[in-house]
């Protein structure tokens, strides 16, 4: 880790020197922040190997909210940051939603120093992983003059014709509005967008719109002025601020409510934001992609959508298809997500039986790409560690959620938290009750394996 470089967020000074002590005897630079207000400006102007993020600010003691929200907007500005949350108050429950939402990690105050570094250093090798790879640019991205979206992450033959539509947009700025079933991938197509325009090395802002209250709108898409109303205790950007020069995302758009899209439509009209609490109008050039997988055609003949504003989004409109209408990219899918958590979990399993994949291929898929995802992770997390290496996967390790499949010997359910708990008894059973042997196996201490039995009553 000698050559890494650390950025450290936490409200409490004294946590931020103790951890500095700690790190800067093993890695090269220690940024340390207590204001997380200032993520976006560190975060644009430096390239950091780990990011340590507080969960528990001053205005949200413990319920770890701020510390989530937080995450995101690193992961907007930089997908490929490594965050490692930490927190006073952390649980299993809250360690398995930080991993969901894309940290790499997650550490309890007050820590123990060699767990600490070895976390760190985890998510050091990561960064350092892509630094490695000479194919790469210094910002992590394929050659520019190489770029392709034959090269994303986006597979299967039928989202072809999306992926070149895709590259004839990309270099404008066009508005975009992607439609699509939960699930589709519309998140993915937004980011290839930006990835392949001249707006790339910006920043990419990803906003869940539907999800934000009618106080918070405002706030959290157009920014306030310190004092504005009682939690605003100093001058914070907006979304649209922060994507300034780059591409803003606006997902879940057909959710907003009338006065939502009022307000919106004058921002893109004017081109200009106004905080809360200020007269000061502000410019603002972003690339807009909007996402929904409502009809907003119909919604605008039921008068819930603005006929205006569905025009100033809808430039281009690229329609993703369902899964159950792409059956022969499961196959390939399947294959790439197994390869993938394959290799996460440290599971021998290769392959898919032909039987599997048969009944996969006769289901329904309603919960689209992101529901076959999450059922591989969970047929290949459940795995039996000692398979011989060659493994493949058969229908009664796999469940579906209608029950059309073979059923499994476990809970029908894609929970992590149920998965674990599958596990820890799988283990029990396995070593007959023994704690260290457990612990040993499953890569926990004593002690976090005495809470999670009490946590699940095994």
């Amino acid at each position: 880790m000698q050559d890494a470089k650390l950025l450290l967020v936490d409200d409490d000074p004294d946590v931020l020197l103790a951890a500095r002590l700690l790190l800067k005897r093993h890695v090269s630079s220690v940024d340390i922040e207590k204001n997380p207000e200032k993520l976006p400006f560190l975060l644009n102007n430096n390239r950091y190997d780990a990011i340590v993020l507080d969960m528990n600010f001053q205005r949200d003691v413990s319920s770890g909210r701020e510390g989530f929200a937080w995450l995101d907007r690193i992961l907007d500005i930089d997908p490929k940051a490594r965050v490692v949350l930490f927190t006073a108050y952390g649980d299993v429950e809250m360690a398995v939603r930080a991993i969901k939402a894309g940290a790499v990690d997650f550490v309890l105050k007050p820590w123990q120093n060699d767990k600490f570094l070895d976390t760190i250093r985890g998510a050091v090798e990561g960064r350092m992983d892509e630094k490695e790879d000479p194919k790469k640019e210094k910002n992590g991205r394929e050659p520019s003059d190489k770029k392709s979206t034959k090269q994303t992450n986006i597979i299967g033959s039928a989202m072809r014709p999306v992926l070149d539509t895709v590259e004839q947009v990309a270099p404008t700025d066009a508005n975009v509005l992607i439609l699509g079933e939960n699930g589709t991938g519309k998140d993915l197509i937004a980011r290839a967008i930006h990835e392949h325009s001249n707006r790339k090395d910006k920043p990419f802002v990803s906003v869940d719109v539907g999800a934000l209250t009618e106080s918070l709108f405002e706030s959290e898409l157009f920014g306030h002025v310190k004092g504005a109303f009682t939690d605003a205790r100093e001058d914070r950007a907006g979304r649209f601020e922060e994507a300034n020069g780059g591409t803003i995302f606006l997902d879940e758009i057909g959710n907003l409510s009338p006065a939502q899209q009022a307000r919106l439509l004058t921002v893109l009209q004017q081109r200009q934001v106004t905080r809360v609490g200020s007269n000061k109008a502000r410019l603002i050039d972003v690339r807009l992609i909007c996402a929904t997988n409502a009809d907003l055609n119909e919604r605008v003949a039921e008068r819930q959508f603005r006929q205006d504003l569905l025009y100033r989004i809808n430039t281009i409109e690229l329609h993703l298809p369902p899964l159950r209408e792409r059956p022969g990219d499961i196959g390939p899918l399947a294959e790439f997500f197994l390869k993938k958590y394959a290799k996460q979990y440290n599971r021998s399993v290769s392959g898919l039986s032909p039987a599997l994949l048969a009944e996969m291929k006769q289901y329904r898929w309603p919960g689209n790409v992101r529901e076959l995802q999450h059922a591989v992770e969970r047929a290949v997390i459940l795995a039996r560690p000692e398979l011989t290496p060659g493994t493949l996967l058969e229908p009664n390790n796999f469940v579906f959620k209608n029950g059309t499949a073979s059923a499994s010997p476990v809970n029908e359910t894609l929970q992590l938290e149920d998965m674990e708990r599958q596990l820890i008894h799988q283990a029990m059973q396995k070593h007959r009750g023994s704690i260290t042997d457990v612990a040993r196996e499953l890569g926990l201490s004593r002690q976090a394996l005495y809470r999670r039995l009490e946590k699940f009553g095994l």
